[in-house]
Protein backbone atom coordinates (compact mmCIF):
# COMPACT_ATOMS: atom_id res chain seq x y z
CA UNK A 1 0.00 0.00 0.00
CA UNK A 2 1.12 3.46 -0.89
CA UNK A 3 -0.32 6.74 0.18
CA UNK A 4 1.00 9.97 -1.68
CA UNK A 5 0.52 13.36 -1.07
CA UNK A 6 -0.26 15.47 -4.10
CA UNK A 7 0.98 18.95 -3.80
CA UNK A 8 -1.76 21.34 -4.52
CA UNK A 9 -0.89 24.53 -7.07
CA UNK A 10 -3.06 26.92 -4.84
CA UNK A 11 -3.41 28.09 -1.55
CA UNK A 12 -6.14 26.87 1.13
CA UNK A 13 -9.34 28.49 1.28
CA UNK A 14 -10.07 29.66 5.25
CA UNK A 15 -13.17 28.43 6.53
CA UNK A 16 -13.43 30.50 10.27
CA UNK A 17 -11.20 31.33 12.21
CA UNK A 18 -8.86 28.09 13.69
CA UNK A 19 -5.52 27.57 15.32
CA UNK A 20 -2.87 25.50 13.90
CA UNK A 21 -2.72 23.00 16.75
CA UNK A 22 -6.38 22.50 17.24
CA UNK A 23 -6.89 18.74 16.40
CA UNK A 24 -10.92 19.36 16.47
CA UNK A 25 -10.16 21.63 13.80
CA UNK A 26 -12.80 21.05 10.38
CA UNK A 27 -11.50 19.70 7.55
CA UNK A 28 -10.29 23.10 5.28
CA UNK A 29 -11.21 22.20 1.36
CA UNK A 30 -8.91 22.43 -0.93
CA UNK A 31 -9.62 25.56 -3.46
CA UNK A 32 -7.93 23.43 -6.33
CA UNK A 33 -5.33 22.46 -8.04
CA UNK A 34 -3.65 21.05 -11.30
CA UNK A 35 -2.73 17.59 -10.17
CA UNK A 36 -1.59 14.12 -11.26
CA UNK A 37 -3.77 11.16 -11.08
CA UNK A 38 -0.87 7.97 -11.87
CA UNK A 39 -2.15 4.64 -12.14
CA UNK A 40 1.16 3.62 -12.73
CA UNK A 41 1.63 3.22 -16.07
CA UNK A 42 0.56 1.84 -19.49
CA UNK A 43 -0.38 -2.17 -17.52
CA UNK A 44 -2.24 0.19 -15.27
CA UNK A 45 -1.29 -2.09 -12.37
CA UNK A 46 -2.97 0.31 -9.54
CA UNK A 47 -5.86 1.58 -8.21
CA UNK A 48 -5.84 5.05 -7.09
CA UNK A 49 -8.17 7.13 -5.08
CA UNK A 50 -8.60 11.07 -4.65
CA UNK A 51 -10.11 13.50 -2.44
CA UNK A 52 -10.81 16.85 -3.70
CA UNK A 53 -11.08 18.39 -0.34
CA UNK A 54 -7.67 17.34 0.79
CA UNK A 55 -5.51 16.93 -2.39
CA UNK A 56 -4.69 13.88 -1.21
CA UNK A 57 -4.34 10.58 -2.63
CA UNK A 58 -4.36 6.71 -2.20
CA UNK A 59 -2.80 4.02 -4.61
CA UNK A 60 -3.00 0.42 -4.16
CA UNK A 61 -2.45 -2.42 -6.68
CA UNK A 62 -5.68 -3.94 -7.65
CA UNK A 63 -4.10 -7.69 -7.24
CA UNK A 64 -3.80 -6.79 -3.87
CA UNK A 65 -7.75 -8.25 -2.80
CA UNK A 66 -10.29 -10.13 -4.16
CA UNK A 67 -13.94 -9.53 -2.18
CA UNK A 68 -14.95 -6.38 -0.71
CA UNK A 69 -17.49 -6.86 2.19
CA UNK A 70 -20.51 -4.47 2.65
CA UNK A 71 -20.09 -2.50 6.26
CA UNK A 72 -23.48 -1.08 5.82
CA UNK A 73 -26.75 -3.05 7.25
CA UNK A 74 -27.35 -5.34 3.96
CA UNK A 75 -25.02 -8.53 3.80
CA UNK A 76 -23.65 -7.85 0.25
CA UNK A 77 -20.17 -8.65 -1.30
CA UNK A 78 -18.44 -7.51 -4.53
CA UNK A 79 -15.98 -9.21 -6.34
CA UNK A 80 -12.83 -7.32 -7.67
CA UNK A 81 -13.74 -6.29 -11.23
CA UNK A 82 -10.33 -4.07 -12.44
CA UNK A 83 -9.46 -8.14 -12.73
CA UNK A 84 -12.16 -9.10 -14.75
CA UNK A 85 -13.32 -11.44 -12.17
CA UNK A 86 -16.12 -13.50 -12.59
CA UNK A 87 -18.28 -15.96 -10.11
CA UNK A 88 -21.36 -18.31 -10.69
CA UNK A 89 -23.56 -19.66 -8.48
CA UNK A 90 -23.77 -23.49 -7.55
CA UNK A 91 -26.88 -25.79 -6.66
CA UNK A 92 -24.83 -26.80 -3.40
CA UNK A 93 -23.93 -25.51 -0.18
CA UNK A 94 -21.26 -27.95 0.55
CA UNK A 95 -17.70 -26.25 -0.26
CA UNK A 96 -16.18 -29.97 0.14
CA UNK A 97 -17.53 -31.38 -3.47
CA UNK A 98 -15.01 -31.40 -5.81
CA UNK A 99 -15.68 -28.71 -8.84
CA UNK A 100 -14.72 -27.85 -12.06
CA UNK A 101 -13.89 -25.15 -14.47
CA UNK A 102 -16.91 -23.74 -16.33
CA UNK A 103 -15.02 -21.49 -19.27
CA UNK A 104 -18.55 -19.48 -19.80
CA UNK A 105 -17.83 -17.94 -16.26
CA UNK A 106 -15.60 -15.44 -17.89
CA UNK A 107 -15.92 -11.48 -18.63
CA UNK A 108 -15.53 -10.36 -22.38
CA UNK A 109 -17.67 -9.94 -25.69
CA UNK A 110 -19.94 -12.45 -25.91
CA UNK A 111 -20.87 -12.95 -22.11
CA UNK A 112 -23.71 -11.58 -20.76
CA UNK A 113 -24.41 -9.93 -17.05
CA UNK A 114 -28.04 -9.93 -16.82
CA UNK A 115 -28.25 -13.15 -18.17
CA UNK A 116 -25.97 -14.99 -15.81
CA UNK A 117 -25.16 -12.75 -13.30
CA UNK A 118 -21.35 -13.82 -13.20
CA UNK A 119 -20.15 -9.62 -12.55
CA UNK A 120 -21.05 -7.19 -10.19
CA UNK A 121 -23.58 -4.69 -11.73
CA UNK A 122 -20.96 -1.94 -12.97
CA UNK A 123 -23.34 1.18 -12.05
CA UNK A 124 -22.44 0.11 -8.10
CA UNK A 125 -25.82 -0.93 -6.49
CA UNK A 126 -25.95 -3.67 -4.32
CA UNK A 127 -29.44 -4.25 -3.80
CA UNK A 128 -30.96 -7.58 -5.76
CA UNK A 129 -28.44 -10.38 -6.95
CA UNK A 130 -27.91 -11.90 -10.25
CA UNK A 131 -29.92 -10.74 -13.82
CA UNK A 132 -27.32 -7.89 -13.47
CA UNK A 133 -29.13 -5.87 -10.82
CA UNK A 134 -26.87 -5.67 -8.44
CA UNK A 135 -24.03 -8.23 -6.94
CA UNK A 136 -22.56 -11.25 -8.49
CA UNK A 137 -22.86 -13.51 -5.13
CA UNK A 138 -26.44 -12.85 -4.08
CA UNK A 139 -27.29 -11.23 -0.43
CA UNK A 140 -25.29 -13.54 2.36
CA UNK A 141 -28.35 -14.86 4.46
CA UNK A 142 -28.91 -15.56 7.75
CA UNK A 143 -29.48 -19.20 7.38
CA UNK A 144 -26.84 -20.94 6.74
CA UNK A 145 -28.16 -23.58 4.38
CA UNK A 146 -29.37 -21.14 1.83
CA UNK A 147 -25.54 -19.87 1.32
CA UNK A 148 -24.30 -21.19 -1.94
CA UNK A 149 -20.80 -22.43 -3.16
CA UNK A 150 -19.47 -20.15 -5.78
CA UNK A 151 -17.57 -21.14 -8.43
CA UNK A 152 -14.75 -18.07 -8.71
CA UNK A 153 -12.36 -17.26 -11.94
CA UNK A 154 -10.08 -14.91 -10.64
CA UNK A 155 -9.43 -13.20 -13.56
CA UNK A 156 -6.19 -11.89 -14.69
CA UNK A 157 -2.99 -10.94 -13.23
CA UNK A 158 -1.41 -7.17 -13.77
CA UNK A 159 0.47 -7.76 -16.91
CA UNK A 160 4.34 -6.74 -17.54
CA UNK A 161 4.33 -6.67 -21.25
CA UNK A 162 5.13 -3.65 -22.82
CA UNK A 163 2.76 -1.96 -25.20
CA UNK A 164 3.44 0.53 -27.66
CA UNK A 165 3.34 3.98 -27.03
CA UNK A 166 -0.56 5.44 -26.02
CA UNK A 167 -1.79 1.85 -26.02
CA UNK A 168 -2.34 -0.55 -23.02
CA UNK A 169 -1.44 -3.81 -21.71
CA UNK A 170 -3.71 -4.50 -18.25
CA UNK A 171 -4.09 -8.56 -18.86
CA UNK A 172 -1.50 -10.61 -17.88
CA UNK A 173 -1.66 -14.20 -16.84
CA UNK A 174 -4.87 -16.25 -15.56
CA UNK A 175 -5.04 -16.10 -11.97
CA UNK A 176 -6.77 -19.46 -11.61
CA UNK A 177 -10.13 -20.51 -9.97
CA UNK A 178 -11.61 -21.34 -6.60
CA UNK A 179 -14.74 -22.52 -4.72
CA UNK A 180 -16.12 -19.99 -2.21
CA UNK A 181 -18.71 -20.08 0.22
CA UNK A 182 -19.52 -16.74 2.48
CA UNK A 183 -21.77 -17.20 6.00
CA UNK A 184 -22.69 -14.76 8.68
CA UNK A 185 -21.02 -14.16 11.60
CA UNK A 186 -22.68 -12.12 13.74
CA UNK A 187 -22.84 -8.39 12.14
CA UNK A 188 -20.05 -9.69 10.11
CA UNK A 189 -19.16 -12.42 7.72
CA UNK A 190 -17.42 -15.76 7.73
CA UNK A 191 -15.49 -16.91 4.17
CA UNK A 192 -14.92 -20.37 3.59
CA UNK A 193 -12.55 -20.99 0.56
CA UNK A 194 -10.96 -23.87 -1.79
CA UNK A 195 -8.53 -25.03 -4.60
CA UNK A 196 -11.50 -26.61 -7.19
CA UNK A 197 -10.63 -30.56 -6.28
CA UNK A 198 -9.93 -29.98 -2.63
CA UNK A 199 -11.83 -32.04 -0.11
CA UNK A 200 -11.12 -29.21 2.69
CA UNK A 201 -11.09 -25.23 3.26
CA UNK A 202 -9.87 -22.82 4.77
CA UNK A 203 -12.16 -20.26 7.04
CA UNK A 204 -11.61 -16.65 7.60
CA UNK A 205 -13.83 -14.20 9.65
CA UNK A 206 -14.25 -10.36 8.05
CA UNK A 207 -15.92 -8.09 10.30
CA UNK A 208 -17.94 -5.14 8.99
CA UNK A 209 -15.71 -1.68 8.87
CA UNK A 210 -18.22 1.24 9.62
CA UNK A 211 -15.86 4.12 8.58
CA UNK A 212 -15.40 2.40 5.33
CA UNK A 213 -17.67 1.23 2.10
CA UNK A 214 -16.42 -2.15 2.42
CA UNK A 215 -13.58 -4.62 3.90
CA UNK A 216 -11.44 -5.97 1.75
CA UNK A 217 -10.01 -9.68 1.72
CA UNK A 218 -7.29 -11.41 -0.13
CA UNK A 219 -7.34 -15.30 -1.22
CA UNK A 220 -3.65 -14.84 -1.84
CA UNK A 221 -2.66 -13.65 1.63
CA UNK A 222 -6.15 -15.01 3.30
CA UNK A 223 -6.26 -11.80 5.44
CA UNK A 224 -8.01 -8.76 4.90
CA UNK A 225 -6.19 -5.90 3.47
CA UNK A 226 -6.73 -2.44 3.70
CA UNK A 227 -7.75 -0.89 0.48
CA UNK A 228 -9.87 2.57 0.09
CA UNK A 229 -9.93 5.48 2.17
CA UNK A 230 -12.48 5.79 4.58
CA UNK A 231 -15.63 6.20 2.75
CA UNK A 232 -15.79 9.77 3.68
CA UNK A 233 -12.33 10.62 2.39
CA UNK A 234 -12.37 9.90 -1.29
CA UNK A 235 -14.38 11.32 -4.55
CA UNK A 236 -12.71 9.13 -7.57
CA UNK A 237 -11.48 6.00 -7.92
CA UNK A 238 -9.15 6.05 -11.30
CA UNK A 239 -9.25 2.00 -12.10
CA UNK A 240 -9.59 -0.65 -14.56
CA UNK A 241 -13.27 -2.16 -14.95
CA UNK A 242 -15.38 -4.40 -15.58
CA UNK A 243 -18.20 -2.45 -17.45
CA UNK A 244 -21.17 -3.33 -20.02
CA UNK A 245 -20.14 -2.63 -23.47
CA UNK A 246 -20.35 0.98 -25.17
CA UNK A 247 -23.84 0.61 -26.57
CA UNK A 248 -25.03 -2.52 -25.11
CA UNK A 249 -26.95 -3.38 -22.06
CA UNK A 250 -25.21 -7.50 -21.27
CA UNK A 251 -22.18 -7.82 -22.78
CA UNK A 252 -19.26 -7.13 -20.27
CA UNK A 253 -16.16 -5.73 -21.33
CA UNK A 254 -12.58 -4.66 -19.47
CA UNK A 255 -11.99 -0.55 -19.45
CA UNK A 256 -8.72 1.10 -18.86
CA UNK A 257 -8.67 4.55 -18.23
CA UNK A 258 -11.67 4.42 -16.15
CA UNK A 259 -13.18 6.62 -13.04
CA UNK A 260 -15.79 5.76 -10.06
CA UNK A 261 -17.17 7.83 -8.23
CA UNK A 262 -17.83 7.44 -4.53
CA UNK A 263 -21.07 7.27 -4.71
CA UNK A 264 -21.88 4.61 -1.78
CA UNK A 265 -19.84 7.56 0.16
CA UNK A 266 -22.00 10.45 -0.85
CA UNK A 267 -20.07 11.93 -3.49
CA UNK A 268 -22.02 13.13 -6.46
CA UNK A 269 -21.42 14.11 -10.11
CA UNK A 270 -23.02 15.39 -13.87
CA UNK A 271 -21.65 16.51 -16.94
CA UNK A 272 -21.30 19.65 -18.39
CA UNK A 273 -20.69 20.13 -22.15
CA UNK A 274 -18.50 22.79 -23.05
CA UNK A 275 -21.36 24.02 -25.72
CA UNK A 276 -23.31 25.06 -22.67
CA UNK A 277 -21.07 26.57 -20.19
CA UNK A 278 -17.34 26.69 -20.93
CA UNK A 279 -15.36 25.34 -17.55
CA UNK A 280 -13.84 28.70 -17.28
CA UNK A 281 -17.37 30.45 -17.34
CA UNK A 282 -19.06 27.84 -14.94
CA UNK A 283 -19.64 29.28 -11.31
CA UNK A 284 -21.78 27.56 -8.12
CA UNK A 285 -24.95 29.86 -9.54
CA UNK A 286 -24.84 27.34 -12.62
CA UNK A 287 -25.07 24.25 -10.28
CA UNK A 288 -28.55 22.35 -11.18
CA UNK A 289 -29.06 19.99 -8.38
CA UNK A 290 -31.28 18.12 -10.23
CA UNK A 291 -28.39 16.75 -12.02
CA UNK A 292 -26.65 15.42 -9.43
CA UNK A 293 -29.62 13.13 -9.06
CA UNK A 294 -28.33 9.92 -11.10
CA UNK A 295 -25.23 10.06 -9.72
CA UNK A 296 -27.04 8.45 -6.44
CA UNK A 297 -27.70 5.30 -8.38
CA UNK A 298 -24.31 5.10 -10.79
CA UNK A 299 -21.24 5.47 -10.15
CA UNK A 300 -19.93 5.16 -13.67
CA UNK A 301 -21.20 8.95 -14.47
CA UNK A 302 -17.21 10.08 -15.54
CA UNK A 303 -16.55 6.33 -16.40
CA UNK A 304 -14.96 6.15 -19.97
CA UNK A 305 -16.90 9.26 -20.99
CA UNK A 306 -13.78 11.94 -20.04
CA UNK A 307 -11.90 10.09 -22.70
CA UNK A 308 -12.36 8.79 -26.53
CA UNK A 309 -12.39 5.21 -27.46
CA UNK A 310 -9.90 5.59 -29.87
CA UNK A 311 -10.18 2.83 -33.29
CA UNK A 312 -8.24 0.96 -35.35
CA UNK A 313 -6.15 3.92 -36.68
CA UNK A 314 -6.29 6.45 -33.77
CA UNK A 315 -5.46 6.11 -29.85
CA UNK A 316 -7.58 7.21 -27.09
CA UNK A 317 -7.65 10.85 -26.52
CA UNK A 318 -9.37 13.17 -23.80
CA UNK A 319 -12.57 14.96 -24.61
CA UNK A 320 -12.06 18.67 -24.21
CA UNK A 321 -15.86 19.45 -25.12
CA UNK A 322 -17.18 18.03 -21.32
CA UNK A 323 -16.39 18.55 -17.21
CA UNK A 324 -17.57 17.45 -14.61
CA UNK A 325 -19.14 19.28 -11.60
CA UNK A 326 -18.54 16.60 -8.08
CA UNK A 327 -20.44 17.74 -4.72
CA UNK A 328 -18.57 15.89 -2.36
CA UNK A 329 -19.90 14.30 1.13
CA UNK A 330 -19.45 17.68 2.99
CA UNK A 331 -21.71 19.51 0.68
CA UNK A 332 -18.26 21.18 -1.39
CA UNK A 333 -18.80 21.74 -5.39
CA UNK A 334 -15.69 21.55 -7.08
CA UNK A 335 -15.43 21.51 -11.41
CA UNK A 336 -13.06 19.27 -12.72
CA UNK A 337 -11.75 18.95 -16.28
CA UNK A 338 -9.07 16.85 -17.65
CA UNK A 339 -5.76 17.30 -19.27
CA UNK A 340 -4.14 14.33 -20.41
CA UNK A 341 -4.34 10.89 -20.11
CA UNK A 342 -0.84 10.21 -21.05
CA UNK A 343 2.88 11.27 -19.73
CA UNK A 344 5.35 13.60 -21.67
CA UNK A 345 6.29 10.07 -23.15
CA UNK A 346 3.17 9.47 -24.59
CA UNK A 347 2.28 6.49 -21.70
CA UNK A 348 -1.19 6.06 -20.74
CA UNK A 349 -2.15 5.68 -17.31
CA UNK A 350 -0.87 8.99 -16.13
CA UNK A 351 -4.03 11.41 -16.09
CA UNK A 352 -3.71 15.01 -15.22
CA UNK A 353 -6.39 17.11 -14.00
CA UNK A 354 -7.80 20.19 -13.08
CA UNK A 355 -9.83 21.43 -10.37
CA UNK A 356 -11.44 23.88 -8.49
CA UNK A 357 -13.50 24.73 -5.86
CA UNK A 358 -16.76 26.50 -6.69
CA UNK A 359 -18.23 28.88 -4.11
Amino acid sequence: MKKTFLLLSFALLTLGSCSSDDDTAPEVPSVGATIPASVGGANQPNQLYLDLSTGESKSINRQSWDFGFSSGSDFRVVINGSLKMAVKKLSTSDITLAQEIDANVTVGAGTTASSNGFVDNPTGVLAGAGAGIGTAIAEISATDADNKVYLVNLGYAVSTAKPAAGSVSVDGDARGWKKVRILRNGNGYKIQYADLASTTFTEKTVAKEADFNFAFFSLTTGNTVSVEPQKTKWDLNFTTFTNYLSGETEVTYGYSDFIVTNMKGGTQAYQVLTADKTYEAFVKADVLEANFTVSATDQRIIGANWRSGGGPFTLPSIRTDRFYIIKDAAGNYYKVKFLAMTNDAGERGHATLEYAILK
